[in-house]
């Protein structure tokens, strides 16, 4: 990752943009050095997310997977920290505490208004203009673009939610960032799969989702949020490659499903018009 790209794009050749905001492990130092030992292990992080996507390379779908930790700017927040999930616990932008509610920074750090624009100035919008962009790009060029906001989390987060996270927990801000035939779909697929899912359960998409999904516009929104359990081990943090090999054909799949019938949809309206 580069000071001036503070992420990883590879442009592909379907309607498909898969977004990866939350599996990097990058921190400037001179941001690290006001961090606690804690913060500095980076337990929030969408671990090896971006290794279970790199199939998308060869099935064709634009990629886009940040560099940066979400303690120095969360990619999936809006600047301005409005709550995603009114009366729910909610981090901001610019985080300082961790879903265990542990202080990220040492005693006497204050997150000035200063620091927090510099880094949504420096990491938070390019990311955001290239997202934009790929997707205008993809619309553009085939009509419609689908829009996959990929992550994962630990199976159990006592603050975040209550028992164990199903494995498969898909997002389509309660069928507003999706078209809701295409969003069943792909949930129907899922739940044909050995994985418990979930559909707008405890995660309903983040600010990635809901800001870029319009499909009044051709843009579909999903975000699927994985349960860490299903791919790696929880306790060492190590990426299983049993677990993943066999994750990845139901995730192939799910993306399949959203692209042909994205393209289904595309074509039904034309047939309308």
């Amino acid at each position: 990752m580069s000071t001036d790209e503070p992420f990883e794009f590879l442009q592909g050749n379907l309607p498909l943009l898969v977004s990866v905001p939350h599996d990097g492990r990058t921190l400037p130092p001179a941001i690290a050095a006001d961090m606690t030992p804690a913060a500095l292990a980076l337990p929030d992080t969408d671990w090896h997310v971006g290794r279970l996507y790199g199939f998308c390379r060869t099935l064709g779908a634009s990629l886009l997977v940040s560099g940066v930790s979400r303690y120095v700017v969360d990619l999936n927040r809006p600047v301005g920290d409005e709550s995603l999930y009114p009366g729910r616990l909610s981090t901001g932008v610019c985080p300082v505490e961790s879903f265990a509610g542990e202080p990220l920074y040492r005693k006497g750090f204050r997150l000035t208004a200063r620091r927090r624009a510099e880094r949504v100035a420096r990491f938070w919008r390019p990311y955001h203009d290239r997202l934009a962009a790929e997707l205008e790009r993809i619309r553009d060029k085939h009509g419609i673009a689908l829009l996959w906001d990929a992550h994962s989390i630990v199976s159990q987060v006592p603050r975040l939610f209550d028992g164990t996270l199903p494995e498969l927990n898909l997002g389509s801000f309660d069928l507003e960032s999706c078209d809701p035939d295409l969003a069943v779909a792909v949930y129907d697929c899922a739940s044909a799969s050995d994985y418990s899912v979930a559909h707008n359960g405890r995660f309903k998409g983040g600010y990635i989702t809901r800001h870029y999904g319009r499909p009044s516009r051709g843009v579909h929104a999903l975000q699927l949020e994985l349960a860490q359990r299903c791919y790696m081990n929880e306790a060492s943090l190590r990426y299983d490659p049993a677990k993943a090999k066999r994750l990845r054909e139901t995730l192939e799949s799910m993306l399949r499903v959203f692209i042909d019938r994205g393209l289904d949809f595309l074509r039904t309206k034309g047939d309308r018009s």
